[in-house]
């Protein structure tokens, strides 16, 4: 049976989850800032206390963005420091689709309109559907400003609005069934999508795990 190890710091929140022995542990902590002194000595206690080693791990996970610049580069510089060392392939998953599964997991919401504060008067915006417990990007995601922020053409149903985008709610011109406006990515979360991706074979080299921004995109049609 796998082990893999699930660690993100995209925003606020600094957490780190493992699968192994078929059972799942995780660690949540919101400490803005602190998230370079505090991410390694939490893998090592959580390992620790699943008691097994970095050794054990089959492949490590990790939040790609968006989000907060920083917190993005810390979380790709320790997977990769990890991922050369041990020789183990690595998982990029996107922090928009993680707070999907989220409120999947939490508030059973099986469409979810992810928000994360992009600042500078902007939202990263992504729009998710649960197929077989596995929550799915419908469209693109984006970067855009709050009243730009719209379903996928077609969409029906009821939408939960989860992540701190929706800070903005009153500019969002989205009708929702609930929202929670301070949920915030989770490894939990991170790692069943990642266990799906693991499954599917999307692995890859740790030298190819990169952030996503989504703002370099926003720059390309201009400079047309």
């Amino acid at each position: 049976m796998s082990t893999l190890l699930a660690l993100d710091t995209a925003t606020e929140a600094c957490s780190v989850a493992l699968l192994h022995d078929g059972k799942v542990t995780s660690h949540y902590e919101v400490i803005p800032r602190l998230h370079a002194q505090k991410l390694l000595p939490m893998i090592q206690a959580l390992l620790a206390n699943a008691g097994t080693t970095l050794q054990a791990v089959d492949a490590i996970a990790f939040g790609r963005g968006p989000g907060a610049f920083t917190g993005v580069r810390i979380a790709i510089g320790v997977v990769q420091g990890l991922a050369f060392a041990l020789e183990r392939p690595v998982l990029p998953v996107s922090n928009l689709a993680v707070l999907a599964q989220r409120a999947l997991r939490e508030h059973g919401a099986t469409q979810v309109a992810s928000a994360i504060d992009a600042r500078m008067d902007e939202v990263y915006w992504g729009c998710y559907q649960e197929t077989a417990g596995e929550m799915r990007l419908l469209g693109s995601e984006a970067v855009l400003p709050p009243e730009s922020a719209a379903l996928p053409e077609g969409a029906s149903g009821d939408w939960f609005g989860a992540g701190t985008g929706w800070g903005y709610s009153e500019r969002i011109a989205v009708n929702l069934s609930g929202q929670d406006a301070g949920m915030l990515p989770h490894a939990e979360d991170l790692l069943t999508l990642a266990r799906f991706a693991w499954e599917r074979g999307e692995a890859i080299v740790a030298d190819e795990a990169q952030p996503v921004y989504l703002r370099d995109k926003v720059a390309t049609p201009k400079a047309r």
